[in-house]
């Protein structure tokens, strides 16, 4: 079985959105200390729990978790419409 890391920017979601731990596991159905081993990237998430924190946030799931580094989400979101030619 493959265990990569998995990057994400939960607690920079978290944080923008005025989230707490804790409001945000009891949205996605978890204890809130899941929401602090998945920030601290000790834990990846399975693939529903992944589509449950997307919809929190209202963003695809690739813009939250990535298999690489993050780039800022500024800086992503930009790269993005260059390629769709906006």
């Amino acid at each position: 079985m493959d265990n990569r890391k998995l990057y994400n920017r939960i607690a920079v979601l978290r944080e923008e959105r005025n989230i707490s731990r804790k409001e945000l596991a009891e949205k996605i159905g978890v204890n809130f200390q899941t929401i602090g081993y998945l920030e601290r990237e000790e834990y990846n998430p399975s693939l529903d729990l992944a589509f449950r924190i997307s919809e929190v946030f209202k963003l695809p799931i690739e813009m939250i978790f990535s298999t690489e580094p993050l780039k800022p989400l500024s800086q992503q979101l930009l790269e993005n419409k260059k390629r769709m030619g906006e």
